[in-house]
């Protein structure tokens, strides 16, 4: 039974007017059920020229939410004792240069020194756009790695997509085995790799990645899932790397929740601070969440046993305003 209060909540959100945002999706999960659930209309636009009805079954894009599931992988490879977070960075570009000595964890905590430029509009600035879009080069880790170092490593917090995919070619080098090599092999490795090893264990179905044409992850932004498998990612890390709402397997190292929400930055813009590819929500102590472009959020409130996905569209000139409706549904939840 829904609680009080949160079917007029959801009733505002899926009732925005168009120019604050559209919502698809939202799901809230606790004990390893749903507790909430709304669907929504997604609008005809520029890529799908026809209104579709949202469901239950329906996967949607994560954007930046494939950040925090970057993290994932990281942790399984840690736990397999393939990776080390603290060591320098396996990347073949920065031997022998002034790059060697970032690690693995500064990438994580987005604190590379390197030059990014994340902007989601302006294409002429925007280093996000050129290496997702711009067709400049095959291999987007390549294209993030060859920027120049403009601050020394773990010295300033500077939030990149290029970074991710770094990260999310150093995943495809040890699970295919090698740097380089073949595209389709790496690709069927890594999709082979998350879907047995992260999403067939947390119950994440509907879940696919996408791929560079160099055979990578896109960990900066590419999964797409249902809103519920978004929300079983979140209990995943709610219950610290245990599947199965806390009941099953762990597959993560024990306290790599505890790695994700460790607070190392705050962003002015947003008022949030950042962990290691999780956003923290100061206002509700021990929180963390998965953001992504235009409104996507799946958030875990451990003090609740409570994780909420919302998927949609919302200019970021609304985005305080939807985490705010958010907040509030945690809240009655």
């Amino acid at each position: 039974m829904v609680r009080p209060g949160v079917s007029d909540v959801l009733d505002e959100l899926f009732a925005r007017r168009a120019d604050e945002g559209v919502s698809f999706a939202f799901v809230a999960r606790r004990g390893g059920g749903r507790v909430a659930e709304r669907y929504g209309r997604r609008p005809a636009n520029a890529l799908q020229p026809e209104a579709e009805d949202i469901t239950a079954s329906t996967a949607l894009l994560s954007w930046s939410m494939a950040k925090s599931i970057t993290h994932a992988a990281v942790g399984l490879l840690v736990r397999d004792g393939l990776l080390d977070p603290s060591a320098p960075a396996p990347v073949p570009e920065w031997e022998g240069t002034d790059k060697e000595s970032i690690t693995l964890l500064q990438l994580l905590e987005m604190r590379s020194g390197l030059r990014f430029v994340e902007d989601y509009v302006d294409g002429e600035a925007s280093h996000c756009i050129e290496m997702l879009f711009g067709g400049v080069d095959p291999s987007f880790a390549h294209y993030a790695a060859a920027l120049p170092l403009d601050h020394e490593p773990g010295a300033v917090f500077n939030y990149s997509s290029g970074t991710t995919n770094i990260v999310s070619r150093i995943i495809g080098d040890v699970v295919s085995g090698g740097t380089g090599g073949d595209p389709e092999r790496r690709r069927g490795a890594v999709s082979d790799f998350l879907t047995t090893r992260l999403f067939g264990p947390t119950g994440m179905s509907s879940a696919v990645a996408k791929f560079d044409e160099a055979g990578d992850f896109v960990g900066s932004s590419y999964v797409y899932a249902t809103a519920d498998d978004f929300a079983r990612f979140g209990e995943l890390y709610l219950h610290d790397g245990v599947t199965g709402a806390g009941r099953g397997e762990r597959i993560l190292p024990e306290g790599w929740r505890d790695h994700a929400r460790t607070r190392t930055a705050h962003d002015p813009d947003s008022g949030l601070d950042y962990g290691r590819h999780f956003w923290l929500w100061p206002a509700f102590p021990g929180s963390f969440a998965c953001h992504g472009y235009e409104g996507q959020f799946t958030v875990a409130f451990p003090d609740r046993d409570l994780v909420i996905t919302h998927l949609g569209a919302t200019d970021i000139a609304h985005s305080r305003g939807l985490q705010m409706r958010l907040a509030r549904l945690a809240e009655l939840l």
